[in-house]
């Protein structure tokens, strides 16, 4: 109990100074940048939307990042899955959560009476739990804006035989649909509207929205715009291609929804058998860890989870 403790306050020590030196450590790039806009404009009033037109500029490039968003970012583009998620956090906010929750399921494990074996797997998991719920987030909002995507290639194909130009369509897509795909079209033709050219703004759309039907539908207004051909057309059969795509997934999954649920029983059995036995008879687990043969069945068996997890996803997870 005193061990974990003491191991539960040096973990705290640590996080807390990790976070002193990425707050001492933060970029100063933006006050210098405003004090250069101030010195060029003059002095006097409009100093905060001068700071505020600094911070935007900042943000936009990059730069104003802390120590802690410059590690994370070399490994994980975080900021990325926020937008894509459209969770609005920093990434030394969402770090503090995780890390205060694996902490906390640290500390709950040694009231508790969990074997000190077992702590800091409990913690790593719980501290993994925001990374699970924002990829989950990132997953339903990217779902929904492929669903709406169909649709919102022929509301843009009827714009174009009325008459319209394609950012016309772009526009009347953003204000008629719903979110995410409104929110999205709508900032490619604020994009185009302030001056960036549209193939730019469309290659921002599939950095944000990584799609492979967007893409497709990127890559012919591109071309049509280079070398010409009927745009509406073209839009047509996209969206009628993905409408067939989306069908043919839906019988996939009602066909592997018998293997997919075999496969959840088959991996989640192990875990659950192992706390309902460790529950009854904890010294009857305990050779697992303090015998040599034990340990090394114990890591095997870990093992042949994860292999037992990839051939299962692999015979389930048909791409159409």
């Amino acid at each position: 109990m005193l061990t974990i403790l003491i191991i539960g306050a040096v973990f705290v020590g640590v996080t807390l100074l990790v976070v002193a030196i990425a707050a001492l450590m933060r970029d100063k790039s933006i006050s210098q940048m405003e004090g250069r806009l101030n010195t060029l404009t003059g002095k006097g009033g409009g100093e905060g939307t001068l700071a505020e037109l600094t911070q935007i500029l900042a943000k936009e490039r990059g730069a104003g990042k802390g120590f802690l968003e410059s590690v994370v970012s070399r490994w994980f583009n975080l900021p990325r899955v926020f937008s894509q998620a459209d969770v609005h956090m920093s990434v030394t906010k969402f770090v503090a959560i995780s890390a205060a929750l694996g902490f906390v399921a640290f500390l709950a494990c040694a009231y508790v009476g969990v074997h000190y074996a077992f702590a800091p797997v409990v913690g790593f998991g719980f501290a993994l739990l925001p990374m699970a719920w924002l990829m989950f987030m990132r997953k339903r909002r990217l779902g929904k804006f492929a669903a709406q995507l169909p649709e919102a290639l022929e509301l843009v194909s009827r714009a174009l035989r009325a008459g319209h130009s394609l950012a016309a369509g772009f526009r009347l897509v953003s204000t008629e649909m719903a979110e995410p795909i409104g929110r999205e079209f709508g900032r490619v033709f604020e994009e185009q509207n302030l001056g960036l050219p549209f193939e730019e703004a469309l290659d921002a759309l599939t950095e944000r929205v990584p799609n492979l039907d967007l893409k497709f539908f990127v890559t012919a207004v591109i071309l049509q715009r280079q070398t010409g051909g009927d745009l509406a057309e073209i839009l047509d059969k996209i969206g009628t291609l993905v409408r067939e795509r989306f069908k043919i997934w839906g019988q996939v999954q009602a066909l592997t929804g018998e293997g997919r649920l075999s496969g959840i029983v088959l991996l989640a059995l192990p875990p659950l058998l192992f706390l309902a036995v460790y529950r009854m008879n904890p010294d009857y687990l305990m050779v697992l860890f303090t015998d040599e043969l034990g340990k090394k069945m114990l890591i095997g068996g870990i093992i042949l989870q994860f292999v037992g997890a990839l051939v299962i996803r692999k015979i389930i997870n048909i791409r159409v």
